[in-house]
């Protein structure tokens, strides 16, 4: 029998995908055009990069989106590479653009 650690490792290299929501603040909400959009995708990297196809017309998107700092169920990503961040069904991710003076 496999063990829940294993179960969602092998989800992951399966490719399961995950629906949720994505929320834009500041400087990314206006570049995205919208306060928030759903994501299709199993970890964050697929998620930001399917964002970035969806505003490809919007170059500064993908500008603003490099300076964020992202939150996944309220849980901060910090350094942790984005493809090992992986998105739950229902789950929220923030997208924070540096604030000044904050």
């Amino acid at each position: 029998m496999r063990g829940s650690t294993e179960t969602d490792e092998s989800a992951v290299r399966e490719g399961v995908i995950r629906e949720g929501v994505i929320r834009y603040w500041a400087a990314a909400k206006a570049e995205a055009g919208t306060a928030e959009e759903p994501y299709r995708a199993a970890t964050l990297a697929e998620a930001l990069a399917a964002a970035r196809r969806l505003h490809a017309d919007r170059p500064r998107f993908a500008q603003v989106l490099g300076l964020c700092s992202f939150l996944v169920d309220g849980d901060p990503v910090g350094t942790r590479d984005h493809a090992t961040v992986e998105l739950a069904q229902g789950g929220t991710v923030e997208v924070l653009p540096p604030f000044a003076g904050g």
